[in-house]
């Protein structure tokens, strides 16, 4: 078939010399979006997919079947706070969810409605921090990709805007005192004080006083010496403690501060953990007697959890609570300690290949209870209970087939029992879920999620294959509308839990990181190969769809051996990364994936940048590769460079497309948009490995009419 024809994109002759590498970047003019010829390039670019969508005959069906598996309601447990709790639904039809209140007789009533603020369904709730009295709530709204992020408190009780906007408050932390006059939270340095393109974080965490002008907020810790620190905020429950992690971008160890709160304006911090120095992540929270309890992986790559003086730094005189498990990694932990349970509890969770578990302790003795009874072999997240002092654990399950639900359990009773959670809109379709072992070429066994339609079926399935493999994050076989809806339309869809990520504890994501990076796509590019020599799929039914740093992994596999796949989905890629720095946060991910400001590490990103890694002449899959316009995280420029270099580079006759959104953010979307987004990708992967809901539609419909 001829070669296609895409919008012209100039070549130019920009060669760096790094080091003694000469790198060549012929697509640098398109890390401008606002010059003429790269918006009108771009604008070509949009035509283009739009011509091509239009061919799509069964995205209708598809989009059908996304409505169909997609899931509505309650999806995160409560806040309990005083005698309210603090809910988020969002309905059938919401562009955004709304935050709700829940009395103690169960009456419902809307608190924020973003949509009533702004009907264009651009801004959304963020995240809300609850006063420990349920009197007040801090509420941040985000608009899109503006980087505004600002803070308002309300009323509870008449929803009235009662202090903020606080600005800059992108991504921070916020911890109430008691009493609800008061709260420390975390914001950028104002523009004004930056020098001229300072785009590094210069966050400082301030306390507010409620009624007080932001500019009055006195900074309590943060200086120009940590300018890519990410900063985690938690008083004791008698408000006379302040502990502060401080983290350096994601780096995966932290430092943990304590301050005794005699004057809340000018703490005067311990350095209680040296991250550097141990070289762990350290996550405290404070006891009844204030002092701290200790999730830590040091000394325990999976995770232990300790007791240790507010002031003792020496994780020698840590006392172990709960052990590490080598083979289940620590998810996270809850302490209930209302006066009304005969003893203080400590539930834990932990993951056993991908499978939820949640135990029962002794506070004060770590010695085990029991096990709590979960709904079946599914994720557990997100435990919660009220503030300060907790009776029940709230808790988040969800599986292949289920879509997440809240249970809440009493320690008083013993009793676990649903309490709210989210409603599919008609039929998920039946699948089966399994977990396989897989060999990466050095022999490491690699864990691999198989989704597969329930109905019986000899020979190879058109298959979309999954992976992140950075910054320590576990993949788990979470309910995903995508994932059910490529299963109910017949194929199968795998995630593969390749190195770099979380899944067997710190080890896996030292394993697959910095220098060790190549191992997650190599284990990726297995994982393919598996699927293929097993039978399950082939290369003309292969796809592969990554988000974010995930995006980086499947453009990377797919550079390095573009004969495995059919086609490619990168989300809001990562794809240059010698100049990854440059753009979004990528200057505070350093610790994951390297510098090019430093030789040896520059060689490492060299040699899998799928920017640099495209050969002309090479018959590549199809690829769509989509983002947000104005993409904070990661940058509009990776999708634009890497989709010129691809459409010059391909010989193949399947095509390179970009799929650009206006007015949306990284990985949030309004509801319809975040929709249609799921459908254009599945429209797109079915069209190129050959799965057709509309096929498996009728046959099923054949197969059921026929005598038995």
């Amino acid at each position: 078939m001829a070669r296609l024809f895409y919008p012209a994109a100039w070549r130019s002759d920009v060669v760096e010399n790094l080091f003694g590498f000469p790198v060549s970047d012929p697509y640098r003019w398109l890390e401008d979006g606002d010059d003429a010829r790269a918006r009108e390039w771009a604008a070509a670019q949009d035509r283009l997919f739009r011509a091509y969508r239009a061919g799509w005959r069964e995205r209708p069906s598809w989009a059908s079947l996304v409505d169909q598996v997609s899931s509505f309601g309650v999806s995160e447990p409560p806040m309990a706070r005083g005698s309210v709790m603090f809910v988020a639904e969002q309905l059938r039809g919401d562009e955004q969810r709304r935050l709700l209140v829940v009395d103690a007789e169960q009456n419902r009533r809307v608190l924020v409605d973003p949509v009533a603020i702004d009907p264009s369904g651009h801004t959304g709730l963020y995240a809300w921090w609850p006063s420990r009295e349920g009197e007040r709530v801090a509420v941040q709204m985000e608009v899109a990709e503006q980087p505004g992020s600002d803070i308002m408190v309300l009323d509870v009780r008449t929803g009235d805007v009662v202090d903020g906007p606080l600005p800059r408050a992108r991504n921070t932390s916020l911890a109430w005192l008691p009493g609800g006059e008061a709260f420390y939270y975390v914001s950028r340095v104002p523009d004004e004080d930056l020098a001229p393109g300072d785009m590094r974080l210069q966050r400082r965490v301030r306390l507010h006083r409620i009624g007080s002008p932001w500019q009055t907020d006195a900074v309590v810790f943060g200086g120009d010496d940590a300018p890519d620190h990410y900063y985690g905020l938690t008083v004791s429950a008698d408000g006379r403690y302040l502990a502060i992690t401080a983290t350096a971008g994601p780096a995966s160890q932290n430092d943990v501060h304590v301050a005794e709160l005699v004057d809340p304006e000018a703490p005067r911090f311990i350095k209680v953990v040296d991250g550097a120095a141990i070289r762990s992540r350290v996550l405290p929270r404070f006891l009844a007697d204030d002092d701290l309890l200790l999730v830590t992986d040091h000394q325990a790559p999976c995770g232990r959890i300790c007791t240790a003086h507010r002031h003792d730094g020496d994780p020698a005189a840590w006392r172990t609570l709960v052990a590490e498990d080598p083979e289940a990694p620590l998810d996270e932990c809850l302490v209930l300690d209302d006066p009304a349970i005969p003893r203080p509890l400590l539930l834990v969770a932990r993951s056993r290949h991908g499978t939820s578990t949640v135990t029962l302790h002794d506070l004060a003795s770590g010695r085990p209870l029991g096990d709590l009874p979960l709904p079946g072999a599914g994720v557990v997240s997100s435990l919660r209970t009220e503030i300060p002092h907790g009776r029940h654990a709230w808790f988040s399950y969800c599986d292949a087939t289920t879509p997440p639900t809240i249970y809440r359990y009493d320690a008083t009773t013993g009793q676990t029992d649903r309490e709210a959670g989210a409603t599919t809109a008609g039929h998920a379709p039946g699948l089966r879920s399994r977990s396989v072992r897989y060999l990466a070429g050095d022999g490491t066994e690699i864990t691999l999620f198989l989704f597969t339609p329930a109905e019986e079926h000899e020979g190879p399935r058109p298959t979309l294959l999954y992976g992140y493999g950075s910054f320590g994050m576990p993949m788990r076989p979470w309910f995903f509308p995508l994932a059910a809806a490529w299963v109910g339309a017949g194929g199968t869809y795998a995630v593969a839990c390749v190195r770099g990520g979380g899944e067997e504890g710190q080890r896996w994501h030292d394993a697959g990181r910095g220098p060790h990076k190549h191992r997650a796509i190599s284990d990726f590019n297995d994982a393919a190969t598996w699927l293929i020599d097993t039978g399950r799929t082939t290369r003309d039914q292969l796809a592969i769809y990554g988000q974010s740093a995930g995006g980086l992994l499947v453009t990377a596999a797919a550079t390095q051996r573009p004969d495995l796949y059919a086609a490619v989905i990168a989300e809001g890629p990562l794809c240059d990364m010698v100049r990854y720095e440059h753009f979004g946060l990528g200057c505070t991910w350093t610790d994951e994936f390297g510098t090019a400001s430093h030789p040896e590490q520059l060689q490492w990103l060299l040699a899998y940048s799928p920017y640099h890694n495209i050969t002309p002449g090479v018959p590549y899959p199809a690829f769509l590769l989509t983002g947000a316009v104005s993409d904070l995280q990661t940058g509009e420029a990776h999708v634009t460079k890497v989709c010129a270099a691809l459409q010059h580079a391909t010989s193949g006759d399947r095509p390179i497309l970009m799929r650009r959104e206006p007015d949306t953010a990284h990985a949030a979307f309004p509801g319809s948009k975040e929709r249609a987004l799921t459908t254009d990708i599945l429209a797109f992967a079915g069209k190129y490995t050959g799965l057709s809901p509309e096929k498996t539609a009728t046959r099923l419909r054949e197969a059921a009419a026929e005598p038995r």
